[in-house]
């Protein structure tokens, strides 16, 4: 279904499909991301495209091209020619656009996930909600998130290099639950967020604010958010640790 729906999109962008076909496409579109995503890059190209400026060819131009097109030497496939590489040059441009604004919104995504990830660490440690299960035993924490969330959050047991696990909580990161496994480092605590990675932030991402350090990364399609008071060195060895 995507090679037809593919082949579908231009006409159904420029409402050209017969209602069959475009309640197809849309009850497609509805349950395939990829095709969604394919549809969202063909409209915004079409947005900057009407947005390119446009010149009025001058009286001088016009009356040139007249002349030429009256003239014996007049060549119709040279100015076709020319036309089709004005229109990808244009294109190309639009493309370029697409594509800074596409990193633009990752890297503005990115910060605004960085932010809610802090801000649900200072509320857990703020409102002393670390927890909703209590546990070292990563098959007893793994087992409580089932029902609770439409994916399964790993659980690795990390206290053979230093990092204790000792229990987890459902958390809100992005408008989304989220599972939080809260690990220990000597008397600092850390919150791993994990939640299925859909989100349009970078593949992986270190920063610090307000003093806590955190950590991004994508493993097996599950999006993973570290954040911690550690110094930055010992988080990236849980980090490490959690991406093999």
């Amino acid at each position: 279904m995507c090679l037809e729906a593919g082949r579908l999109l231009d006409a159904f962008v420029d409402h050209e499909l017969g209602p069959g076909e475009s309640a197809d496409l849309q009850a497609h579109l509805g349950s395939c991301g990829a095709c969604r995503q394919l549809l969202a890059d063909r409209e915004s190209l079409g947005r900057l495209v009407r947005q390119l400026p446009y010149y009025p060819a001058s009286d001088q131009l016009r009356a040139k091209m007249l002349r030429l097109s009256t003239g014996p030497r007049f060549n119709r496939s040279l100015v076709a020619w020319a036309a089709v590489l004005a229109l990808a040059v244009s294109l190309g441009g639009s493309v370029e656009v697409v594509r800074f604004a596409r990193a633009r919104h990752v890297v503005e995504a990115t910060a605004s996930v960085a932010d809610e990830v802090v801000g649900a660490h200072v509320r857990a440690l703020r409102d002393a909600h670390l927890f909703d299960v209590r546990s070292s035993d990563q098959h007893t924490v793994k087992p409580w998130f089932l029902g609770k969330l439409d994916f399964s959050p790993p659980v690795d047991d990390l206290s053979s290099i230093g990092f204790s696990l000792i229990g987890g909580r459902l958390d809100h990161v992005a408008g989304q639950p989220v599972a939080a496994l809260v690990y220990q480092r000597r008397l600092h605590p850390i919150n791993v967020y994990i939640w299925p990675a859909a989100d349009g932030t970078a593949a992986s991402d270190t920063r610090t604010i307000r003093g806590f350090q955190v950590r991004h990364w994508i493993r097996n399609s599950m999006s993973f958010w570290a954040v911690s008071d550690l110094n930055d060195a010992e988080l990236g060895e849980l980090v490490r640790a959690l991406q093999r």
